[in-house]
């Protein structure tokens, strides 16, 4: 297992947990408030940055770090799975062909067309430290053909994304590279997993990704899965569990072998008004599964008058 990531903008020690700011933001905080806690990298979409600000705004500025005001990495998701999140809930919003991406954006009468190249040339442009091969993402529902086409399709585009990788690289002589990531697609079917990732492995990448959601047809999170995916990416590799969040999650999940964590989780918590609240003796026991003693929901009365109900807070140990 690697235990650090070393990119252009700075050495993450893994595991490492990456906040979201979708559009280059991560909502609610700015780069100062991020560094204050400690955050080591975030994650912006390679997708949603081209719809706004825009791809040519932010390269006009010297990429997203000087674009946010930030120093540290970022990784940048390729936009996949707004395949499935736009595209695959309604069919109004774009089309997906084999050779590339037609989104058609609610707000905006432009289409963007993304393929596998353009999505690479556009990270290149962001400065992106961690970049992410497009792919075709499917739900826990999808059907067997539907996932068949799903993998078939993500191993197509991540050769062309390391193609022009490798090309970029070479035409700019770049000497202190941005790493390079495959999402491993195939639903719940272990073997269209397997087929996936020996494909991709083959390729060659710097990391690999659990591509799709983390649940089953009853919406429970899929640790069978999870772990089937983690067993096939190399131990040489970074592993990372794309959207997975939740404390719990990632505890259960770093057993199973992922180094790298991204999502919502701290700030849609934080703007819902909840805070966690750790266990009194302080320390966190990961075997335990279970962190927290509960959520304060800020805004309740009984929260609003002495005695203090956050008082005596510590920084917990981790065993």
């Amino acid at each position: 297992m690697i235990t650090e990531l070393n990119l252009p903008h700075g050495s993450v020690p893994l595991p490492a947990f990456f906040p979201d700011g979708t559009r280059g933001a991560v909502k609610c905080l700015d780069s100062f408030d991020l560094e204050n806690c400690g955050v080591m990298g975030i994650v912006a979409n390679a997708y949603h940055l081209m719809s706004n600000p825009g791809r040519g705004a932010v390269k006009s500025l010297g990429g997203l770090n000087k674009f946010l005001n930030w120093k540290r990495p970022i990784l940048t998701d390729s936009g996949g799975f707004q395949v499935f999140s736009l595209i695959g809930e309604n069919p109004r919003f774009g089309e997906i062909q084999d050779d590339q991406i037609v989104f058609l954006p609610e707000n905006s009468g432009e289409k963007i067309i993304l393929t596998p190249e353009k999505c690479i040339r556009a990270q290149f442009d962001y400065g992106s430290d961690v970049m992410m091969c497009l792919d075709y993402c499917t739900g826990p529902g999808a059907a067997p053909q539907t996932n068949k086409k799903a993998v078939d399709i993500t191993i197509a585009w991540a050769k062309r994304c390391k193609n022009e990788y490798d090309n970029i690289i070479k035409a700019k002589k770049i000497q202190n590279r941005p790493l390079i990531f495959a999402i491993i697609q195939g639903g719940n079917d272990k073997g269209l997993r397997r087929e996936c990732a020996a494909a991709l492995i083959e390729i060659g990448f710097d990391g690999f990704g659990f591509g799709g959601w983390p649940l089953d047809e009853n919406n429970n999170f899929d640790y069978d899965i999870l772990a089937h995916t983690a067993s096939l990416m190399p131990d040489n590799s970074a592993k990372y569990a794309m959207g997975v969040g939740k404390p719990e999650e990632i505890a259960e999940c770093f057993r199973l072998g992922y180094t790298l964590f991204d999502g919502v989780t701290p700030t849609r918590e934080a703007r819902h008004n909840r805070l966690y609240v750790f266990c009194e003796t302080g320390e966190i026991k990961l075997a335990d599964k279970k962190f927290f003693n509960h959520q304060y929901i800020i805004k309740n009365k009984k929260h609003h008058g002495p005695p203090p109900p956050l008082s005596g807070w510590g920084r917990p140990s981790l065993s």
